[in-house]
């Protein structure tokens, strides 16, 4: 089934498909009227939960009931718009931002309706500056034509939305780092519970959500919730935008109905692999993600739950295909590296042990290796993420450490005598 949702206006309208007179054209902010002038909050709220969307930034849990966790009796509740884009291999919400802000906007106007909010913020990666630009251009637009600020449509809304530009951490996409930056602290995970929807942004409640799914809003409440339910896998519908990259003839963005298999996305969608070459790995939700092998995986099929069943996940929705020339060494090291530089170093065992972790995997790639720094090197994996196992057990107040766990767990059970090569007969890095 070919269903286009998010980015059907980028499609059709390349050239305009951000500006206001575009969106409009398009059947733009008449989900705004429907909701502000025929439904209640709470008739909005329901049509989401009954869509039973997931949210697309990593954890997947179901945006309804997330909604549901606020608390009834505390005023002011805020809408935080995850818009840090940082996990390596993703640029989905990228193209949401740049060519089609508009749908976002409109979508938290409708979030904050079904919320009572009446003020939003978009927290924006750093190294996105046009796409900013190009959202707060929409805000802007939003504000003149009556979309946002006081009394919209006449209804007697009020709803304030701010623009905020991250510095270029990683950690920040962490919900409660992010929290935490916006308020102008140091971006650093908060321990978890009381979570955001009780005590979030200037400790009231707060929900957060991300670019994408604010963004099919518009689409559910236009449609309804059912409609949007009825499309593709039960406990994985709608549809769901991955970033293909790598090793793959064409690389991009991709707005597929969940469901198809890997052997799908990867050789239909992606065209394959360049020049005849072998499928090696891939990584199917991002840097944070376990890797997936075809022998076992390449017709496993593309849901949040068959991923999870299969010891990974979709997260940020990130596709990084790896062919037979890939040094997976190599690969796992320029992960863990990121993740050993990014990490906020208020856990030990994340500041500790992911730097450890990268000087190990630094020495066997190239060729002073131990045969112990095997054994070295899962202990040190074990310390923070206990057990090694997927969903991960966590020392850390956050997933970052567990999430540079996965590539060495990864290439330690699909190509460990790749690995003890490296250390029986040293390797040479071109």
């Amino acid at each position: 089934m070919t269903e286009r949702i998010l980015t059907a206006r980028m499609e059709a309208h390349p050239a305009d498909s951000h500006t206001l007179a575009r969106y409009e054209a398009t059947g733009g902010y008449t989900a705004l009227r429907k909701a502000l002038g025929e439904m209640s909050p709470a008739d909005v709220a329901a049509e989401v939960k009954a869509s039973n969307l997931r949210g697309r930034g990593g954890a997947g849990f179901p945006t309804g009931v997330k909604w549901g966790f606020l608390p009834e009796d505390l005023r002011p509740r805020y809408l935080v718009v995850n818009a840090d884009e940082s996990e390596p291999g993703t640029f989905k919400d990228r193209i949401l931002l740049e060519r089609d802000p508009h749908q976002l906007v409109e979508g938290i106007a409708l979030a904050s309706y079904a919320l009572d909010v009446h003020h939003a913020f978009v927290y924006v990666r750093g190294e996105y500056p046009k796409p900013a630009r190009r959202l707060q251009r929409a805000v802007d637009e939003a504000y003149e034509a009556g979309y946002l600020g006081t009394n919209i449509l006449g209804s007697g809304f009020d709803l304030e939305v701010t623009i905020h530009l991250g510095a270029g951490a990683y950690i920040c996409g962490e919900e409660t780092a992010l929290l935490n930056s916006l308020e102008g602290r140091r971006g650093e995970p908060r321990i978890k519970p009381p979570f955001p929807a009780v005590a979030g942004l200037y400790a009231k409640p707060t929900i957060v959500n991300n670019v994408e799914t604010i963004s099919t809003v518009p689409w559910i409440v236009a449609h309804g919730g059912r409609a949007y339910a009825a499309i593709g896998p039960e406990r994985s519908c709608g549809t769901r935008l991955f970033s293909l990259s790598g090793h793959v003839n064409r690389p991009g963005d991709y707005e597929i109905v969940m469901g198809m298999t890997w052997r799908d996305l990867i050789f239909d969608v992606g065209g394959g692999i360049p020049d005849g070459k072998a499928l090696k790995a891939w990584i199917p939700g991002g840097a944070s993600a376990p890797w997936f092998v075809p022998d076992e995986h390449l017709d496993t099929f593309v849901t949040i739950d068959d991923c999870a069943a299969a010891g990974s996940m979709l997260g940020s929705g990130a596709v990084v295909v790896m062919d037979e020339t890939t040094d997976v060494v190599a690969a796992a090291h320029r992960i863990v590296k990121f993740f050993a530089h990014e990490s906020c170093g208020q856990c030990t065992p994340c500041r500790e042990g992911t730097t450890w972790m990268e000087r190990i995997l630094w020495r066997i790639l190239h060729g002073e290796g131990r045969p112990a720094d095997l054994d070295l090197l899962l202990d040190v994996a074990d310390n923070i993420s206990p057990g090694l196992r997927w969903p991960p057990a966590m020392t850390t107040i956050c997933p970052l450490g567990p999430s540079a766990v996965s590539p060495i767990t990864s290439i330690m059970r699909y190509f460990r005598d790749e690995v003890e090569a490296k250390i029986t007969r040293g390797a040479t890095v071109g």
